[in-house]
């Protein structure tokens, strides 16, 4: 159990009195209500206990949280596996185990720790009191802490754990998920999210350090800890600074006509885009004003993703008519994501991750190409993106001759390997995945919102003065490359069997550890699968990219071009599928293209995930 804690007393009689008849349940009710010290999750419990909910008590406590693409994250309230007061002091002494094994002078490198504007009040919870009780659980235990005075984008926490030499740090968010939800996001002291066997490590030091230590609970010492630094001045002044060694048209940026909308969803990201802008030489983006304070609510959205497209983005776009701004610049509520629209000719274009990707791409090879010095190697150039993303790096890389990988998808993997490479003296100007998220540079190793949104608005401007715009040139980019023409979509199915059984019916398909071999019409290359290590396109079957044993994916290799994953996200009860028309440069006919691939999606779903058999629900438009 480790160091006796200082859990509340619980009555006995009362508990044996209302006994569940379930001896391992009984025991979990026995924990919480012992160590829980919030007076509202606590009452969640009890509640269900004295009406007999055993069903809803076994859900909530009988089972915990794991780390998945993202960290931690589930709905706040009260239970081992949701995200509240108790289980993040959890979770933060499990941390504090494993890195104290790890690092001898952890006590004088110190942690960061950082929080977005979520809440519930119905918990008593909120992303600012779970960083205070992160950060006490630390202080008590003599490790310096640098906690955000403010809110801050999620890109500030693994940028300040490399700017102050952390080793490790968290931040409290669930980014673009609903507003029921929370989430604990831990970094390494490379400025990475963390990755295998950090993750399995810190969950099994949790397990053993599950009793609220002395001073776990006292959220006050972060006001009162002479060990308690808050780095916000520091690390923004900073951050923006280093911003600056990707601006390249500051006098162009001053004098552009081009005006720009932002909407931050009710989220973290206004004041640091706006200083973004400022650092760039722009004038201010014009604020949605429903949108631009933090509210927890989200109250002018259904769902505080900018991913979601023109739906979300109504306010913005509508306000950008009015103002005649051009285009319009979407953060999501952590400010770690970006979605762009354009307008032409009355019309808006919500472009895709894929399509972002197209033009950092080009922007930031085309940059570094006439900015670079004489003797700059190109073989020492690198872009990354997620296996799930679009392959349009691969086929700029291939023409320019600089060097393309693949990640497995999730950022974390992205930050550790860009590390990596940074580290062997590789310059790495660009990094993303398709669901919109971004890595301009290497100052921050992580997607982010702030600095890809003043990166575009620099592009715009840019080619602006060329009498072009940002679509314009996307179309240049494809007619270069080859067009790529990708569509990403999901299914939401909320039985974790189904799914199981889903993936496991395309892995014994023609008999026994038998793969697909077409998808109606369409023939298949080659079948992927990193959950089980196999590819067939290798000589050996092992698949490349690590074995990722803990979700779903598997992805075909279509003789007609066409690349389709279908995998289990990491963060939310979705199935989702990537699929991309490949197509060389001579091949530009993009009707035919988005004819087939369009055709190819419908086999997919109707052979391989079966909506109607499984109960799977349809993306809402």
């Amino acid at each position: 159990m480790g160091e006796r804690g200082s859990g509340g007393d619980v009555n006995s009689n009362v508990l044996v009195a209302r006994s569940t008849g379930d001896a391992q349940l009984d025991k979990a009710v026995w924990q919480w209500l012992s160590w829980d010290k919030n007076p509202k999750t606590k009452e969640q419990i009890e509640t269900l206990l004295q009406d007999g909910k055993h069903k809803e008590l076994r859900d909530r406590l009988c089972c915990r949280l794991s780390f998945g693409t993202a960290g931690l994250r589930s709905a706040m309230g009260a239970g081992f596996c949701y995200i509240n007061d108790l289980t993040v002091i959890q979770s933060t002494q499990g941390i504090y185990k494993y890195l104290e094994g790890c690092f001898s002078d952890f006590k004088q490198r110190g942690f960061v720790v950082g929080y977005d504007t979520r809440g519930q009040v119905t918990s008593n919870c909120s992303s600012k009191k779970l960083a205070k009780l992160t950060a006490a659980v630390l202080l008590a235990k003599d490790v310096p802490v640098y906690f955000f005075s403010s809110y801050v984008p999620t890109p500030f926490v693994p940028y300040a754990v490399q700017q102050l030499k952390a080793v490790a740090g968290v931040m409290i968010t669930a980014s673009h998920n609903r507003k029921e939800d929370n989430g604990y996001k831990v970094y390494w002291e490379n400025g990475a999210q963390i990755k295998s066997p950090h993750d399995k490590e810190i969950i099994k030091c949790i397990e053993e350090c599950v009793e609220p230590w002395n001073g776990s609970w006292n959220e006050n010492l972060v006001d009162t800890s002479p060990l308690r630094q808050d780095p916000l001045k520091k690390i923004c002044d900073s951050y923006m600074e280093d911003l600056k060694k990707i601006c390249y048209h500051r006098e162009l940026n001053m004098q552009t006509s081009l005006k720009f909308v932002h909407t931050s969803f009710h989220g973290v990201g206004h004041d640091y885009v706006k200083l973004a802008f400022e650092a760039f030489g722009f004038q201010p983006p014009i604020p949605v004003p429903e949108q631009k304070d933090p509210d927890p609510d989200f109250p002018t959205v259904k769902c505080p993703n900018p991913e979601e497209g023109e739906s979300v983005l109504e306010l913005s776009l509508r306000l950008a008519e009015k103002e005649n701004a051009r285009v319009v610049v979407a953060t999501d509520p952590d400010a770690d994501r970006l979605a762009v629209a354009e307008q032409q000719n009355g019309c808006w274009k919500v472009f895709t991750g894929n399509e972002m990707a197209a033009l950092f791409g080009w922007w930031m090879f085309s940059r570094w190409k006439e900015n670079c010095s004489q003797d700059a190697d190109v073989k020492n150039v690198y872009m990354l993106a997620t296996t799930v993303s679009s392959k349009i790096l691969r086929a700029i890389a291939l023409k320019e001759g600089f060097h393309f990988e693949e990640t497995l998808p999730g950022f974390k993997w992205i930050g550790s390997r860009v590390k990596d490479l940074s580290d062997n003296g590789k310059e790495v100007l660009f990094a993303f995945e398709e669901s919109i998220g971004f890595m301009c540079g290497t100052s921050v190793l992580d997607k982010d919102g702030v600095s890809a949104a003043v990166v575009i608005a620099e592009m715009a401007a840019y080619l602006e003065s060329k009498n072009q715009t940002l679509e314009q040139k996307l179309i240049e980019i494809y007619e270069t490359y080859g067009y790529h023409i990708a569509k990403t979509s999901y299914f939401l199915c909320y039985d974790p069997p189904t799914i199981k059984r889903l993936f496991e019916r395309l892995r014994n398909f023609e008999g026994p550890q038998s793969y697909p071999k077409f998808c109606g019409d369409y023939n298949i290359l080659h079948v992927r699968d990193v959950t089980t290590g196999y590819d067939s396109s290798q000589p050996n079957k092992k698949s490349v990219l690590p074995v990722s044993k803990s979700s779903q994916m598997i992805t075909f290799t279509f003789q007609n071009g066409c690349v389709a994953t279908l995998r289990t996200s990491g963060t939310e009860p979705k199935i989702k599928y990537y699929a991309e028309m490949c197509a060389p440069p001579e091949q530009s006919d993009r009707t035919f293209l988005e004819e087939e691939l369009q055709k190819l999606i419908a086999a997919l779903i109707a052979n391989f995930l079966e909506p109607d058999k499984n109960g799977l629900i349809w993306r809402s438009a």
